[in-house]
């Protein structure tokens, strides 16, 4: 076996993840990204998504992040955003209820940066959820909408 993968993955309220993997499967602003033992050096900007982390023991994990940033370096990656859980500790249907809430006034340009920040939360917990069940043998990844940017309102 190859060298694994040291990961670490951090949300604003602590560490959410970490451990030694073989892979790590993340969705950055041009695409997906899959990294593998000795990856060149990169950092790139993550989206709301579902990281998949295959462990060294073959189970892959899944978190849900919100923005953040992706960084590659020497066998170590690190997840950096503002927002992560474990995909098994997430509440879909209160992540679906949130989407269905504010999905109006996102789609309608009038959400405050809050309110889109939730919306994309609950966006990445739906995706990273499915993502685990379909992994697990329980159907398909769920569809959603695709997450809104936050900008700036200075």
């Amino acid at each position: 076996m190859s060298t694994p993968l040291e990961v670490t993955v951090v949300a604003a309220e602590g560490r959410v993840w970490e451990g030694r993997a073989i892979s790590v499967v993340a969705r950055t602003t041009e695409g997906d990204i899959g990294i593998l033992a000795n990856h060149a050096p990169i950092m790139a900007a993550l989206v709301p998504c579902a990281v998949k982390i295959t462990r060294v023991d073959g189970v892959t994990e899944v978190v849900a992040v919100s923005d953040g940033f992706i960084s590659v370096f020497s066998n170590h990656v690190s997840l950096l955003s503002a927002f992560g859980e474990i995909s098994s500790k997430i509440s879909v249907d209160q992540a679906r209820s949130t989407i269905a809430h504010l999905h109006g006034v996102v789609d309608s340009g009038e959400a405050d940066q809050s309110q889109v920040r939730e919306y994309n939360h609950a966006i990445a917990q739906v995706r990273a959820a499915s993502t685990a069940a379909a992994l697990a043998g329980g159907g398909q990844v769920e569809v959603t909408p695709a997450p809104v940017r936050v900008v700036d309102q200075d």
